[in-house]
């Protein structure tokens, strides 16, 4: 009886450190993005995706062609609206994919790239 509790206990432990680690709930969207080439470019991006709600963080590598857009807690990225802004502004949107990674980690991952 004592080892079952125990093992509970040590379930809702390990899943009350997952529950609260942001870098397991980071809710991003990673992009590659052709069509990007300057400094004006990544700032035109960052400026219309951080304007929507739902947005916390974003990224734009120039040199990796990705934009990476970090959800608020609590909040979920509209694919089809961020998509969208990115084309809208000229731009070729030609693989999405959805991480658990921050756009802290992504930029890590990149070396501290952006823009």
């Amino acid at each position: 009886m004592q080892i079952l509790t125990f093992k509970r206990a040590l379930s809702v432990l390990v899943l009350l450190s997952f529950g609260t680690s942001s870098a397991y709930a980071a809710n991003t969207l990673r992009l590659t993005v052709n069509g990007m080439v300057c400094a004006f470019c990544a700032q035109g991006i960052e400026k219309r995706l951080g304007k929507l709600s739902a947005t916390q963080a974003v990224l734009v590598d120039l040199k990796n062609r990705t934009v990476a857009v970090e959800a608020r807690d609590g909040q979920s990225l509209d694919t089809k609206l961020i998509t969208s802004e990115i084309v809208d502004a000229g731009y070729d949107v030609v693989r999405v994919e959805t991480v658990t990674q921050s756009v802290a980690d992504i930029r890590r991952s990149l070396g501290g790239a952006g823009k």
